[in-house]
């Protein structure tokens, strides 16, 4: 299969290789000269064979809208656009119509996999209509893990519903990282374990507190013990605010996403053992930016 993918950045780029060694061909547009395989939107789109599919993988927002809304332009009757940013799932009806509008399909993809999906695969949760899936679906095989497909991939539902089911995710995630945190910021605390990382790594087979997260906290911890060679400041991509916001509208109790979100707030006032934590979390799974502790701390963060 053939697809063009819009944004060549820490996912965009893996996501790229990985579809490639599955043996599709990928036309990838980026404004890093370094890493495009086209100078510009249309020249990709020139590039590719009607009936075309396009994949965005740009930063979510005003960019995610203008790069689909210059698609639309370029793009035919036929062709497809998969938004596999972190759109927010209100944004999908908006382009769903637009695109139709001019005979163009339209499918919402949320990704999770972080820097470590070219070789271990993402998770994908996709919205729209059911031929549309069908028809990408070479693609999903591909970006998804080995396995079976009902454990990496699913049609979540219509437009929109693949970013309300990544949000959701996220929102999850956010809770998870802050509960490590704390036990992390609880065991530093205390005067009788003194080898803190050692009791953290030894969760990691046979307790029901194991997951990749935690492998990452013990990663993170191999390099940095007491994790003092960071700041303890956390910024939100903006998922975790519309987990909450979903959680309010529809009357849904979600006390331990909301206390996590909250947290990270938080972060940004005073330093804490628990949110350095979290900050290197984010950093391995993600690649996120990071602050150094010291006194020059004030600068390199970045939403994600």
């Amino acid at each position: 299969m053939q697809l063009g993918l819009v944004g060549l950045g820490k996912m965009g780029f893996n996501m790229r290789e990985r579809i490639r060694r599955a043996g599709h061909e990928v036309v990838g547009y980026d404004r890093n000269p370094e890493v495009t395989d086209a100078d510009s939107l249309a020249d990709m789109v020139g590039k590719l064979d009607a009936p075309r599919v396009v994949w965005v993988m740009v930063p979510a927002g005003e960019i995610t809208r203008q790069t689909i809304a210059e698609l639309g332009e370029l793009l035919a009757p036929g062709d497809l656009v998969i938004d596999g940013g972190n759109s927010r799932f209100t944004d999908d009806t908006r382009n769903a119509e637009a695109l139709g509008a001019k005979g163009i399909g339209y499918l919402d993809c949320g990704v999770s996999g972080g820097v470590w999906g070219l070789e271990n695969g993402y998770g994908l949760m996709v919205g729209g209509e059911p031929e549309l899936v069908e028809r990408a679906m070479p693609i999903f095989d591909a970006l998804r893990p080995e396995g079976p497909r009902e454990e990496g991939f699913a049609h979540a539902g219509r437009v929109g519903a693949g970013h309300f089911a990544k949000m959701v995710h996220n929102g999850i995630e956010y809770g998870l990282m802050q509960a490590y945190a704390e036990g992390f910021e609880l065991l530093e605390a205390s005067d009788i374990v003194e080898d803190v990382p050692a009791t953290i790594k030894a969760w990691q087979r046979g307790t029901v507190v194991r997951s990749w997260l935690l492998d990452l906290l013990v990663r993170a911890l191999e390099s940095d013990p007491e994790l003092d060679d960071l700041r303890g400041h956390v910024e939100d991509s903006g998922e975790g605010r519309w987990t909450v916001e979903e959680a309010i509208k529809h009357a849904v109790p979600a006390p331990v996403i909301s206390a996590a979100l909250f947290a990270r707030f938080a972060s940004r006032q005073e330093d804490s053992p628990a949110m350095r934590a979290v900050a290197a979390l984010r950093n391995q799974f993600g690649g996120h930016a990071v602050q150094a502790a010291g006194p020059s701390s004030g600068s390199g963060s970045t939403q994600g």
